[in-house]
């Protein structure tokens, strides 16, 4: 369950192509920065407007004044970046997406309809679609000991080959209030986190994690 096919729809992002030809989500990273940037430039200027040095935010989106957007960065059709919200760059924002109060962003790729609303730090993820992490809740992507970030999955290990490696949300992924996704935590499709939760290795999809050892499956 680590794969992109099996975590995401790749329909609901403006970055399809960046997964072409990967197994895993976090191969897609180091890609992100260039990737916009080649992107941005063919976006429809009847759409999209430049706002500074590879930066495109679409029309359609509302983008507060006190917001603070840094390149290379895409802000897609209807998406919402509020009061205060820090964007560092190497960002893509999808359709419909919500960055709110004191969110900070750095190379992430959002989803379409992802909601990051309240005091929420997301580096060095993504976010499937319509995911939503709860207020105060963050992604750590850098270990204490600062060594490579290993994806654990029960007893299977695999290398990334990354300092730095945030979260990995399937779609429709519910993170609760006040919860830290340590590095390299990989949650599966439909699946939700219980408030104040500290998460490391894997959730399985369609699974309610309520504490490392108790991870049950939603009843059908």
């Amino acid at each position: 369950m680590l794969t992109i096919q099996e975590m995401y729809d790749l329909n609901e992002t403006i970055a399809t192509e960046l997964f072409d030809g990967a197994v895993y989500p976090w191969e897609l990273l180091p890609k992100i920065k260039e990737f916009i940037v080649k992107l941005g430039e063919t976006l429809d200027s009847d759409v999209y407007e430049k706002r500074g040095e590879d930066i495109w935010v679409a029309k359609s989106a509302k983008v507060a004044p006190t917001a603070c957007l840094n390149g290379p960065l895409i802000v897609d059709e209807e998406a919402e970046i509020r009061h205060c919200a820090f964007v560092r760059g190497s960002a893509i924002v999808g359709k419909g997406a919500v960055v709110g109060n004191s969110t900070e962003l750095k190379n992430v790729i959002l989803f379409n309809k992802v909601q990051v609303p309240h005091y929420n730090y997301v580096g060095d993820s993504i976010l499937g679609y319509k995911a939503h992490m709860g207020a105060g809740s963050i992604t750590s992507n850098v270990k204490s000991d600062k060594t490579l970030v290993v994806i654990k999955n029960g007893e299977e290990q695999v290398e990334t080959g990354l300092k730095k490696v945030g979260a990995m949300l399937g779609d429709n992924v519910e993170v609760g209030c006040n919860s830290v996704l340590n590095p390299g935590t990989v949650i599966g499709r439909n699946s939700n986190v219980y408030p104040t939760s500290c998460v490391r290795g894997m959730v399985p999809a369609d699974s309610i994690y309520k504490k490392n050892d108790e991870i049950v499956g939603k009843r059908k």
